[in-house]
């Protein structure tokens, strides 16, 4: 397989400063060169790759760094337009070099090696612009000490290397690595000796120095532009995956759940949330009715089929999505300041679109064979939960590890262990079916596959830990993005039952994946019926009167089931009138719109009676009236409607409000009543 040579690894962009000279006087000049000089000083030496030639530059800067200090003790203030000069290009050159070391230490090492050639080259390239630097400086106008001029003059001679040094023995792993690269995307298993060799002496010999070497080519991968560059570095991916498994075993599973601990234990702004998975959004983007939610989210629910804004309720008129770039940078910028990792759902796009590399696809299926095949013949209880969970992580890369996991088989196996007494094995095997899931194809294979939807529905229900549960829950909400399984899943008493026991008992991280799932389930009409037999009025009254976060996720479930529901779910909401109320007043600019929605449809529905109701909550025309001025659009327009009905109601206007009766809903107008069963 051949990798196209590239300057060298870049893991960050360096700054601007590397690349422009400074504005400073003739000394702040000569002490930022003495600064830089010492910084590239102080660096280590790279350990695996490329170790002469980072020497020969630290080695450089640190014998600069004693003409920096002789010119500093020189009482000389100015020098002469030539010297400045050089001493300008010298800053960029020495900024160039402590950006070269640092990128090659801190980034992906198998890319590294596969660039090694052109990397070594650019340590030369950096020497030569170095000693052409030190032939011009006029050293004898610079009145310097003759120790120092003869330290020059060394230094000059030590940059007047004629070629570039590619170490052969390095060289050497570098064509068997491309060797071992061009045989995978041939379909031939690998000599695991040779690849043990290989990683040894790259330094990866564990698990997790794999796991740290696949972040950094992810990372390699995001700062990439090149279509071809981006294909070679998912082989690279594939392999290191490859290797981590069969060389090191499966990886001994960490404590975690499902989402980080710093996002659970962090209170995510209401407008970072996207509105269908309650979840921080990673790519936020506008729909045609002006709401913003996350891509893949939104995506997901275009594409199983409906053309309504999940929000607001309105059809769309066209399904075209608009980036939000100003609210990423928002999220972006504090997500920093909370110290959360945020990876774009744009890298994950970028992964699979590059995933047609052939080493990349017969790196993953012989992974995942290995993995298959460990799976079937563990023996103990430890050992099958780590293979599991090394299918957990797979499956949450990308598409075409999702498809050669089920492709293998290895839905069936999974769910023998959704009933295991072993927390951990249990909560691996729910989250892995979760996270294949996200793939159309593999939803259809859960659904159909003997034992695997009850499965999971027996997790939910009766799972040992919540974190079991909630990922149970969002299995679920993943499911429901086909509309027919959503039809069938909302039919079902036991996943009802299950979402709404999860809702009102659950801590908030598994309450949120249950609220989500009901939320998708309450589309569907037949389904809403279910919901509120079971309480799900009641449960999203008592969470609304919990924290800002729960109420706002609780008023939105609210809304959909009043709208859908008819006279049932209004009457079954007439008591949450006085919550809503509270919404109004102190709830967040996403709960307080969803809360005059939902007064909107009660009202509307619910007939004087409701009306009155509310307009006895204390100061309640205020509130609304401050709504029209400060609210979203669509609040604007739900508080207008409002505050109407209030109006007429006061002035026994009240002809096109609906009035109750204890067994029926009637519509009055002025012509003749209508009865709504």
């Amino acid at each position: 397989m051949a990798i196209s040579p590239q300057n060298f690894p870049r893991k960050r962009r360096p700054s601007a400063g590397s690349f422009i000279s400074p504005t400073l006087s003739d000394r702040r000049l000569v002490q930022s060169l003495l600064v830089v000089s010492q910084e590239i000083s102080s660096l280590m030496p790279l350990q695996f790759l490329l170790r002469r030639n980072s020497v020969s530059i630290i080695r450089k800067s640190n014998l600069l760094a004693f003409l920096f200090e002789e010119l500093l003790r020189n009482p000389v203030s100015c020098f002469a337009p030539t010297a400045v000069l050089c001493f300008e290009e010298m800053y960029i050159v020495l900024q160039r070099m402590k950006a070269l070391i640092e990128d090659c230490s801190n980034g992906s090492r198998a890319w590294l090696l596969t660039q090694h050639e052109s990397v070594s080259i650019g340590f030369h390239e950096l020497t030569v612009d170095l000693s052409t630097l030190l032939d011009i400086i006029p050293v004898k106008g610079l009145d310097l000490v003759e120790d120092i001029e003869e330290l020059v003059l060394l230094i000059r001679k030590q940059c007047s290397e004629t070629a570039a040094y590619v170490d052969r023995t390095e060289d050497c792993l570098r064509r068997n690595f491309l060797k071992m690269l061009d045989e995978i995307k041939r379909e031939i298993v690998p000599d695991h000796g040779k690849l043990a060799e290989i990683f040894k002496k790259l330094g990866l010999q564990d698990s997790t120095s794999c796991s740290d070497e696949i972040k950094s080519l992810e990372e390699e991968f995001q700062n990439q532009t090149d279509d071809k560059t981006k294909s070679e570095i998912t082989a690279l991916i594939g392999l290191v995956r490859y290797a981590k498994c069969v060389l090191f075993g499966a990886s001994t599973p960490k404590s975690h759940g499902r989402r980080q601990k710093s996002m659970t234990d962090t209170n995510i702004p209401a407008d970072f949330r996207c509105p269908i998975t309650i979840d921080l959004m990673r790519d936020p983007v506008v729909v045609a009715t002006g709401q913003t939610y996350d891509r893949q989210s939104i995506t997901r629910w275009i594409e199983s089929g409906h053309n309504t804004c999940p929000k607001t309720g309105q059809t769309l008129a066209h399904t075209n999505l608009i980036q939000n770039r100003a609210l990423k940078n928002l999220i972006i910028l504090w997500c920093r300041e909370q110290e959360i990792p945020f990876q774009s759902t744009e890298v994950n796009d970028k992964v699979k679109a590059s995933t047609q590399n052939k080493t990349f696809f017969g790196a993953t299926k012989m992974t995942v064979s290995f993995l298959i095949s460990k799976l079937t013949d563990s023996e103990s209880v430890e050992a099958t939960n780590r293979v599991v969970h090394e299918l957990r992580v797979l499956a949450k890369t990308d598409s075409e590890s999702r498809a050669c996991i089920a492709e293998a088989g290895a839905i069936p196996l999974l769910v023998r262990f959704l009933g295991s007494d072993h927390p951990n094995l249990q909560v691996n095997a729910v989250t892995t079916l979760l996270n294949l899931s996200i793939l159309e194809a593999n939803k259809m294979r859960i659904m159909e596959i003997d034992g695997a939807l009850n499965g999971v529905i027996e997790v939910l229900r009766s799972g040992a830990t919540w974190e079991a549960k909630g990922n149970a829950a969002a299995t679920i909400f993943s499911l429901a993005g086909v509309q027919s399984y959503r039809k069938r899943l909302g039919k079902k008493t036991r996943v009802v039952k299950g979402l709404l026991d999860l809702a009102k008992a659950g801590p908030p991280s598994s309450r949120r994946d249950a609220l989500v799932a009901i939320l998708s389930l309450a589309s569907e009409r037949d389904t809403v019926a279910r919901l509120i037999e079971g309480g799900v009025v009641e449960m999203v009254i008592e969470i609304m009167a919990g924290s800002p976060e729960e109420a706002e996720e609780a008023v939105t479930v609210l809304e959909v089931v009043v709208r859908r529901g008819g006279s049932v779910a209004v009457a079954a909401a007439y008591h949450a009138i006085k919550k809503l109320s509270v919404v109004l007043r102190s709830g967040s600019d996403r709960a307080r719109e969803s809360a005059a929605a939902t007064l909107v449809n009660i009202c509307r529905k619910g007939g004087t009676e409701t009306v009155a109701e509310l307009a006895a909550m204390p100061g309640i025309e205020r509130v609304i009236w401050e709504l029209m001025g400060t609210g979203t659009e669509r609040c604007r327009r739900k508080a207008a409607s409002l505050l109407r009905m209030l109006r007429r109601w006061a002035a026994g206007l009240d002809e096109n409000v609906t009035t109750t009766t204890a067994h029926s809903t009637i519509v009055t107008t002025p012509s003749t009543p209508l009865l709504l069963s």
